[in-house]
């Protein structure tokens, strides 16, 4: 197996700190949603304020990161990425694949937060970083690599096709500002405008792979009559494109001409864009609320001096002749393998727009005991490229001072009804999951923590 490309260790160093942190699915905490008493609220309707004004401490004051397959756990995921050789040659894992296999991480921090009551309104600033990614894998690319890695395999008469494999990125930095009051006792209403500074977005798209070949092994060369030699044939058509936006990380070549590597130099802004957040919250009757919110409906255009291209359409046969190049592109081992793409890099021509992953957020809660007690029901639905992931949320909110709130939950969807969450803020410091880690291979989780220092309650 050759070594990892560039792209392939960046996008497993994220999935692996992704894995690791819930050891310590969804964009945002959603067993918090009817903790009064979080600053984390304004993030997941603009509506909802907490009881007390906030700062939040650098980085730590909310940090969020989430991961969620259709199909693999946690450590597939990290098996895939990483090229840990094993992991398509175990048949439990081939089993649970589906034809089309779909991964989508994310994570947030806020390097700089704060809220404030300011008579009947509530301000929100934030500024952070945060990173998206998803990643569709048709099950024919395992069995191909599965195959190749065999002792015994050899291409006499094999065929392989493998189509609709698909990579997106989008990592960029925001600045928010947000505004919440209510209009009545019952009804109140929240906006967060959102400055976004693109740091990188790149889109990869495999639309085919195919291999035919009707050749020996290399070891059964020697032995091959010249009549034999002459029927050696085979053939690899490659469809695909890449469409990447980045400052400091340039593409590198090979002597061929053709990307099989990226060079990372620095980092920059590529790209400007803005975003809004619109929430309500309406109580209608003393113990029941209703609430709405929208999230992230927003564009980043990207610039187009910092805007790369790189593509290929590929149909090459192979003899006896150049048979070993054909060999050497069928052992590469890396579930992106750009040696097989062989992509040549284009002119960018003008610079492109990406849409934000949208979210669609409503809930319902139910207060008891003076409203120390809230029962939840939270629908969510974001929208990721080609894929949109709903959840169900039940939760149980215990909320006795503005200082101590706890929270369980029981989403249904994602983790098909196999786990619960949990949350609890005690004083300054909050902690939380959707999704309680249980074992090492879960198909979603994510993880909350947060640290902040507590102002004056709003009247």
């Amino acid at each position: 197996m050759k070594k990892n490309s560039l792209l392939n260790r960046i996008l497993s160093t994220l999935l692996i700190v992704l894995a690791a942190t819930v050891t310590t699915q969804a964009q945002f905490l959603r067993t918090s949603y009817f903790m009064e008493g979080t600053s984390h609220r304004t993030s997941l309707n603009p509506a909802l304020r907490p009881t007390k004004g906030y700062v939040n401490l650098p980085v730590i004051g909310m940090f969020n990161a989430s991961v969620s397959s259709n199909t693999l756990g946690s450590q597939d995921i990290i098996d895939v990425i990483g090229s840990n050789d094993d992991f398509y040659n175990n048949d439990k894992f081939m089993n649970q694949l589906k034809d089309n296999n779909t991964v989508n991480a994310s994570i947030n921090t806020d390097i700089l937060s704060f809220g404030f009551y300011k008579g009947k309104g509530f301000w929100s600033f934030s500024a952070g970083l945060r990173t998206d990614i998803n990643a569709s894998v048709p099950k024919s690319m395992f069995e191909y690599m599965r195959d190749m890695d065999s002792e015994n395999f050899n291409w006499a008469g094999n065929t392989f096709s493998i189509k609709n494999q698909n990579v997106n990125v989008n990592s960029y930095a925001e600045i928010g500002l947000g505004y919440s009051r209510a209009i009545t006792d019952r009804l109140t209403v929240g906006a967060k405008l959102k400055f976004l500074g693109g740091a990188a977005n790149m889109k990869l798209n495999i639309n085919e792979i195919y291999v035919r070949g009707n050749m020996p092994s290399l070891d059964e060369l020697g032995s091959l009559t010249p009549s034999e030699l002459n029927n050696m044939s085979a053939d690899i058509r490659v469809n695909a494109r890449m469409e990447g936006s980045f400052k400091g990380i340039e593409l590198e070549h090979n002597d061929k001409g053709y990307v099989d590597d990226l060079s990372v130099g620095g980092f920059g802004i590529a790209g400007y864009g803005g975003a809004i957040d619109l929430g309500a919250s309406y109580r209608v009757l003393d113990n029941l609320t209703v609430s709405a919110a929208i999230l992230d409906l927003g564009k980043i255009s990207w610039s187009k001096s910092a805007s790369k291209i790189a593509e290929t359409n590929i149909n090459d046969h192979y003899d006896q002749n150049n048979y070993q190049e054909f060999y050497d592109l069928t052992q590469g081992g890396d579930v992106l393998d750009f040696d097989m793409l062989r992509l040549k890099e284009g002119d960018a021509g003008e610079g492109h727009k990406t849409t934000l992953a949208s979210t669609l957020v409503l809930g319902a809660e139910y207060g008891i005991l003076n409203n120390k007690v809230a029962l939840g029901a939270l629908y969510t639905s974001r929208h990721v490229k080609d894929d949109t992931m709903s959840e169900i949320t039940l939760s149980a909110n215990f909320r006795p001072k503005s200082w101590l709130n706890a929270a369980v939950s029981y989403s249904m969807i994602q983790s098909a009804g196999k786990s619960i969450g949990a949350a609890v803020k005690l004083g300054p410091l909050m902690l939380g999951t959707d999704y309680i880690f249980l074992g090492n291979n879960s198909k979603c989780a994510n993880a909350y923590i947060g640290l902040s220092i507590p102002l004056a309650a709003g009247k």
